[in-house]
């Protein structure tokens, strides 16, 4: 009783935010914009206020953020319908079906009865998913295969399990970026910044992706970096490669921490034996090695002739074909239709794909990575700066700058997982169209709170 005396307001203050993420998951529909927005703002504000108020305290808002969570228990995706796609590839796997080789198209034109569900699944995921082959790796796909074999032919028995492995992903997330924090001497409860964010429960819990899965092992990785248990963490951030593809990116920055001997700490000109030297070089291009090896043998239960070509067919279309709520992308394409008078994506998303890479290549080189909290910045700008060149930004894929974030003083990150809401405008039109003013209220301030901290060095205000 105490307790609660002492804790009354915030408890309120949970409630309240309970009954909201009731009333998202329940009684929610992606094209009523005015409704997710202000119940997106409205989750944010209590958010802010319950962690500004109890931040040091860790039982409750461990407790607050698994009840978030657990609202929407049985509750179907409202968001996104990329959820009909996993169960789908799942169910394909459970039936010894390789979903790589086959589009949801072309196996519904043969009319032969693969699942019980497969026409709910097909009519859910949409037209754009239903034509392609599947691009999601191999551990996700283990996890799709899970959620099939555990919940049969029963829609909400499938979304359940998904939700529960997410869930518990998320705690891990949790109590290892604790410990990374320690290890950098920050504060313990910044990883709150990410455990109890609305953002993340609506679109990892709530919507079902698995940036969330891959950040924890991605997370794990780093850890065990910083530790200078290597081999473990080539192995764990393989395995997050394997889940989603984005770790594959940041790969490089990693470099000059590998190349150090001993504890991050570099060495002198004098200490550097040749020895050293060789070790300082065969250490990181071995981490690399393992760190594909263990990425590429995941697909060994899905190996075919066609693999290959289908799997990097469907990426390219990230980079040539597809796009939503991007940035700098959009100003070129404007750009282009007046020079050229069609859409230039496929000469633009390549050219792109090359300055993040160049990009990623210079941060790996120049900066001091051998330092943890430079390393950790450093990882920040170099996903931050792929999503801002990227020629399609869903939601979600803010999950990985707002998680290594919390490592570092930045945060426009946390601006960003609460402003990137506006993308959803484009779903009030039934043909998914986005309204360029609301996207440059969105990155107008992203980008102004982005130059504020990291140009300006003054920091966002946000305590």
């Amino acid at each position: 009783m105490h307790y609660l005396k002492a804790h009354k307001f915030s408890i309120l203050l949970i409630i309240s935010s309970l009954l909201f993420y009731g009333g998202f998951a329940y009684d929610l529909q992606r094209n009523d914009t005015i409704k997710l927005i202000s119940l997106y703002a409205g989750l944010f504000f209590l958010f802010y206020k319950i962690l500004q108020i109890e931040k040091f305290n860790f039982k409750l808002l461990v407790c607050f953020g698994v009840l978030s969570r657990l609202v929407f228990m049985i509750a179907i995706p409202n968001l996104s319908q990329d959820f009909y796609r996993f169960l789908w590839d799942g169910q394909l796997i459970l039936n010894g079906i390789n979903p790589f080789l086959y589009t949801p198209d072309e196996l519904m034109a043969a009319g032969e009865v693969l699942f019980p569900t497969a026409k709910e699944l097909y009519q859910g995921m949409g037209s754009l998913s239903a034509g392609h082959y599947s691009n999601y790796p191999p551990v996700s796909q283990l996890f799709y295969f899970l959620s099939a074999f555990f919940g049969q032919d029963n829609l909400l028995g499938s979304v359940i399990f998904l939700r529960l492995v997410i869930i518990a992903a998320d705690i891990g997330v949790l109590l290892m970026a604790r410990n990374v924090l320690t290890l950098l001497g920050r504060e313990k409860h910044q990883a709150f910044w990410y455990f109890i964010n609305p953002f993340i429960c609506i679109e990892l819990t709530g919507n079902l992706h698995f940036e969330g899965v891959m950040i924890f092992f991605f997370l794990l990785a780093l850890y065990l970096l910083l530790k200078e248990k290597w081999v473990g963490s080539a192995v764990s951030i393989g395995i997050s490669i394997a889940t989603k593809l984005i770790p594959l990116l940041l790969l490089p920055i990693l470099f000059r921490w590998l190349s150090v001997s001993t504890s991050g700490d570099q060495l002198t000109s004098e200490r550097k034996t040749k020895t050293e030297l060789h070790w300082n070089l065969i250490k990181p291009v071995s981490y690399y090695v393992l760190a594909i090896i263990v990425a590429i043998a995941t697909f060994i239960p899905f190996l075919s002739d066609e693999l290959k070509d289908n799997y990097l067919h469907t990426i390219g279309l990230w980079f040539n074909s597809f796009e939503f709520n991007a940035s700098f992308y959009y100003l070129i394409r404007e750009i282009g239709f007046w020079y050229k008078g069609y859409n230039i994506i496929a000469l633009a998303g390549l050219k792109m794909a090359v300055v993040v890479v160049v990009f990623i290549l210079l941060l790996s080189l120049l900066r001091k990575n051998e330092k943890p909290r430079t390393l950790t910045a450093s990882l920040l700008f170099g996903v931050s700066f792929y999503l801002f060149f990227t020629t399609t930004l869903h939601p979600w894929y803010v999950v990985t700058p707002l998680l290594l974030s919390v490592f570092t003083n930045y945060k426009f990150p946390v601006v960003w997982s609460f402003i990137v809401v506006l993308s959803y405008q484009a779903y009030a039109n039934p043909n998914v169209e986005e309204n360029l003013w609301v996207l440059s209220i969105e990155y107008g301030i992203l980008f102004g709170c982005f130059i504020k901290e990291v140009y300006l060095k003054q920091p966002i205000c946000i305590k």
